[in-house]
C-alpha cells in the first residue's frame, strides 16, 4: 500500500489452515459488478475469524489455475457453509463464474490476521468501498451478539454498485451509504460528514477495507476521536501463506523484509 500511513503487524496466532475440494452450493450474480459464491467447508466455517479470507480456484479440465484471494463475506459454522464475493475480472475469475451448483472449487484457509475488536469496545465504525466491504461483514456478523452499536459506511459508484447492506442490516448494523453518483462519497465530504455524525459519540475502534483514501481517512478520524484503527490490505497473492514472499506490504528497510499481506495481515494496525 503506497501511502503515508503507517502499518503495524498485529499481535495473536492464526487458525490452522486447511485444503479441501469444496461442493459449491450457489454461484449467482449479486450486483452490476459483482457475484456471490457459496461452498460446503464445515472446517474452514468452523475455524474463520472474522476478516480472514480464503484462497480459491476452480478445478478446471485444461490445466490448473492460480487461487484467487477472497475475503470470507460470511460464514455460517452451523450448517459448514462459507461466502465469498469476488468480480469477474481475468481468466480466473471467469473460469470460477462458470462452475455450476453441484461442481466443486479448491479452497484453502482460513489464512491470514483478522480484525480485533476490543473487550472494552461499545461503539465501531466500519468503512468500506467497493469488494473491499467484503472483508468486515464477519465483523458485524460476530458482534450481533454482543452490546456493540455498529456503523458501517459503505462506499461504491452508484447505489447498485454497493453490497453487503443487506448483511449488515441483518445483524443490526446502522448502514450510511455513501456514491459518487451522488457526491456523498469524496473524502472531504464524507469526513465533514463523519464529524458531524460521531463527534458527540465517537466510536472506540474504526475498520477500514478497500481504499487507501479511506485508509488515510480512518487515521484522521482517529486520531481525532483517540480511536483504535485497523485496516485489511488487498493484495495480489500466488499462495497466500507466505511461501512466495510475493505480497509484502512495504516498509522495508533492505535488512528486514516487509510484513507480508497473507501471513502478518490482511488486517493491519493503523498507526496514529
Amino acid at each position: 500500500m503506497s501511502t503515508s500511513v503507517v502499518l503495524d503487524v498485529l499481535a495473536g496466532e492464526r487458525p490452522t489452515p486447511t485444503c479441501v475440494r469444496a461442493p459449491v452450493l450457489l454461484n449467482r450474480p449479486l450486483s452490476d459488478r459483482y457475484r456471490l459464491l457459496r461452498f460446503s467447508a464445515p472446517t474452514i466455517a468452523e475455524r474463520a475469524r472474522a476478516g480472514q479470507f480464503v484462497m480459491v480456484s476452480p478445478v478446471a479440465e485444461s490445466g490448473p489455475i492460480l487461487p484467487r484471494p477472497m475475503a470470507i463475506y460470511t460464514r455460517d459454522a452451523g450448517n459448514g457453509v462459507v461466502d465469498i464475493v469476488y468480480g469477474v475480472v481475468g481468466a480466473g475469475t471467469t473460469a470460477l463464474s462458470a462452475v455450476a451448483v453441484g461442481e466443486a472449487v479448491v479452497v484453502t484457509g482460513p489464512l491470514g490476521r483478522g480484525f480485533t475488536v476490543r473487550d472494552e469496545t461499545e461503539r465501531i465504525l466500519l468503512i468500506g468501498r467497493g469488494v473491499g466491504i467484503c472483508a468486515m461483514t464477519t465483523v458485524a456478523q460476530d458482534l450481533a451478539g454482543r452490546s456493540v452499536r455498529v456503523a458501517a459506511v459503505l462506499s461504491g459508484r452508484h447505489h447498485a454498485s454497493i453490497i453487503g447492506a443487506d448483511v449488515f442490516r441483518a445483524y443490526r448494523a446502522d448502514v450510511r451509504r455513501v456514491t459518487d453518483a451522488d457526491g456523498t462519497s469524496g473524502v472531504p465530504v464524507l469526513r465533514e460528514r463523519l464529524h458531524r455524525a460521531f463527534d458527540g459519540d465517537p466510536p472506540q475502534q474504526i475498520l477500514t477495507s478497500g481504499s487507501e483514501r479511506l485508509t488515510r481517512l480512518t487515521a484522521q478520524l482517529a486520531a481525532r476521536w483517540h480511536a483504535a484503527a485497523q485496516v485489511s490490505i488487498e493484495a495480489h497473492m500466488a499462495c497466500g501463506l507466505g511461501y512466495c514472499h510475493g505480497c509484502a506490504a512495504g516498509g522495508g528497510d533492505g535488512t528486514h523484509e516487509a510484513p507480508l499481506v497473507c501471513r502478518d495481515g490482511p488486517v493491519f494496525r493503523v498507526r496514529t
